[in-house]
Parts: structure tokens; C-alpha cells; sequence
């Protein structure tokens, strides 16, 4: 066997073993959460009807973390800034699931988390090229553009989290497309990055037969926000150096919770409302409000996902004209779904309008 094999080999084991981790420590975190009250408890913007034991993600955090240090050759310098980052990001979500923080609280977490991975692991956007344009120099603003990217994907998996089994299997998608872009695709001197995102898959694996609908435990405020953490710092781990074209394909991967925190924010800013103000008007409301039930809804977003993830990939294969053709198709489209379901609202559907206009005249 080749030493390249037996690598690989020893990755899938590493895999298996994180994924029968989480299979196993999710049922036992079930009873420690109904032990010591780690419920949520029904309200008007939940879509669920009963007591569930939350906070499951941390079976997930433990899970991979374990794996990184114990079983992987990853370097110190690159796992311990990160595990660092992370366990703010956890123990913030920790808290706002036993006691409901305020938004400008649980930021500030998210922030210091960004901070960390900055400051100590040297995870940063330092230059993006421009094909025909050159290279762009972030200098001085390489920590701001950093921390925002980071926390802006954290939130936006965080927001996407309203249905059983949602923000995980997302996650999974976007991961998995991102690990496999990253080891075959783009140009990583260090693979560590990839590997550890199929371990990262891994472990959400092992959760998510228990957080799909109909769910026996959710993945908490600690799950979603870790999870969009890691998602963001992979991404900028693997974007160093990056083009133009691989700064977009994490935001083509993670095209649904991309859009819904987007409109979102230009909804409640119509509506004249806070940013954080909490609504039922998020794509899977939506969708749920056309007549899909709670599992067609995710199946359905889970197939959005997977074209978005398809579409990250044709990039790589893909011209700069052909890139920039499939971005004003990709964009449109998005905007044609958000009018449809009325993500922004019932009367707002400008391109529609238009199209039936033009309809229209064409039937003279």
C-alpha cells in the first residue's frame, strides 16, 4: 500500500470512529440535558410543540475536537488557536441556551471568538486577485474583513436554524463541498485544512439522525454557532492567497443561509425594523406557508443546497466569462426564488412583475 492510501486510509478510519463518537454520545447528552433542565421550551416563533432537550452540538464540539488532537497529525499551531476560538463560541452558545443572551452580548462572543483565531492562528484574507485587475492587498484591514466574514457566516447558519435537522444538514453539504474543493481543486499546500472538515462532516453525521424531523434533541444556539464558526474559518483557511472567483464559492455553498440572513436584514429594514429583531419570515417559514410540511421543507432546502454546492463546483471548471455568466444566472435565480415564496414580502416582487409585463406585451 502507498503511503498517499495508507494516508487516506487512516483519514477514514479517523472519520468513522468521530462519526460512532457523536452516535453514541448524543443519546447520553440527551439524559445530562434533561438532568439538569437543558430544554427549550415551546414559544410563538418556534415551529415545534414540545419540551426538547438542546444544546446538542457539544457532542459534535467534543467529537471532532478529540479527533483533531488525539487522533490526526495536525499541528499544534494550527488546532489550539482554533479550539480556543471555538470553546468562546461554544460556551456563548451554551449560556444563550440556558439563559437566552442579548443579541449585542452573543456578538460580542462571536467577535472575541474571530478575534482569537485572528490574533493566534493567523487565519486571515490577506490578498484576493482579480483576473485582468491584479492583486488587491488587504494590509490594515485584513483583521476587520476577517473578523466580519467569520462572524457573518456564523450568524447566518445560526439564523438558517428553525427546523429539525436544518442547520446540521446544511452544514454537512456545505462542509463536505468545501472539503472536496479544497483537496482537489484549489491549490493548498496544507491539506490539514480538508481533512479536518471531513472530520468536522463526520461528526455532524453521527448527530444528525437524531436532529432530524421528527428531532429527539436540537442543536442549540452551542451547535449552529459552532458550526457557522467553522464553517467561516475553513473557508478563509482555504481562501489564503485566494482569487476572485474562490472568495465567491463559499457564499455559492452556502447560497440558502446566505440569502436568508441577506433579505432578512433588507426585510426588517423595509419593514423599518431592528436587524435583530426576531420574525417567522425566514425561507423555511416560507416554504412552510406554501403547504410543505415540516420534512418536505428540509428535504426541499437540502436539494437547493445541493444544486448550490453543484454550482460551486462548475466554477471551477468554468472560464472567467463562463464564471461571470454563471454568477448573473445564479443570482437571478435567487432572486426569482426569494420573490416567489415572498421572502421580503407578499407585494415585493419587482422581477416577476416585470416578467409578467413582458409576458403580456409578447401576447399582445
Amino acid at each position: 500500500m502507498s503511503t498517499d492510501m495508507y494516508n487516506m486510509f487512516i483519514v477514514l478510519m479517523v472519520c468513522i470512529f468521530t462519526m460512532l463518537s457523536t452516535l453514541i454520545l448524543t443519546p447520553v447528552f440527551k439524559v445530562v440535558a434533561r438532568v439538569f433542565n437543558i430544554l427549550d421550551v415551546p414559544e410563538e416563533r418556534r415551529v415545534h410543540d414540545k419540551v426538547m432537550p438542546t444544546m446538542g452540538g457539544i457532542t459534535i464540539f467534543i467529537a471532532f475536537f478529540f479527533s483533531s488532537f488525539v487522533l490526526l497529525p495536525i499541528p499544534s499551531s494550527q488546532i489550539v488557536p482554533l479550539f480556543i476560538g471555538a470553546s468562546v463560541v461554544v460556551i456563548t452558545g451554551m449560556i444563550d441556551d440556558k439563559y437566552e443572551l442579548k443579541p449585542l452580548v452573543k456578538l460580542m462572543g462571536i467577535i472575541t471568538a474571530a478575534g482569537l483565531v485572528y490574533g493566534l492562528g493567523n487565519v486571515a484574507l490577506e490578498t484576493m486577485t482579480i483576473p485582468y485587475f491584479g492583486t488587491i492587498f488587504f494590509g490594515s484591514w485584513q483583521m476587520p474583513f476577517t473578523i466580519l466574514w467569520i462572524v457573518g457566516l456564523t450568524n447566518a447558519i445560526n439564523l438558517i436554524d428553525g427546523l429539525d435537522g436544518l442547520a446540521s444538514g446544511i452544514s454537512m453539504i456545505a462542509l463536505l463541498t468545501m472539503g472536496i474543493i479544497g483537496f482537489f481543486f484549489l491549490t493548498v499546500e496544507e491539506v490539514s485544512v480538508s481533512i479536518m472538515t471531513f472530520v468536522l462532516v463526520a461528526a455532524i453525521a453521527g448527530f444528525w439522525p437524531y436532529n432530524f424531523q421528527p428531532a429527539s434533541i436540537f442543536l442549540g444556539d452551542t451547535g449552529a454557532l459552532f458550526l457557522g464558526f467553522m464553517i467561516g474559518v475553513f473557508s478563509l483557511q482555504g481562501l489564503k492567497n485566494a482569487t476572485l472567483i474562490s472568495l465567491i464559492l463559499p457564499i455559492i455553498i452556502l447560497g440558502i443561509p446566505v440569502t436568508d440572513t441577506l433579505f432578512a436584514m433588507i426585510r426588517r429594514k423595509l419593514n423599518k425594523q431592528s436587524i435583530s429583531t426576531a420574525d417567522k419570515n425566514h425561507i423555511h417559514h416560507r416554504l412552510m406557508s406554501l403547504g410543505l410540511s415540516h420534512r418536505q421543507t428540509v428535504l426541499a432546502i437540502y436539494c437547493v443546497s445541493a444544486i448550490f454546492s453543484v454550482i460551486a463546483m462548475l466554477y471551477n471548471f468554468s472560464t472567467l466569462i463562463g464564471s461571470v455568466l454563471l454568477t448573473v444566472f445564479v443570482l437571478l435565480g435567487v432572486e426569482l426564488f426569494v420573490e416567489i415564496i415572498g421572502l421580503v414580502g407578499e407585494e415585493r416582487r419587482p422581477l416577476l412583475k416585470k416578467l409578467k409585463e413582458f409576458g403580456r406585451k409578447l401576447n399582445g
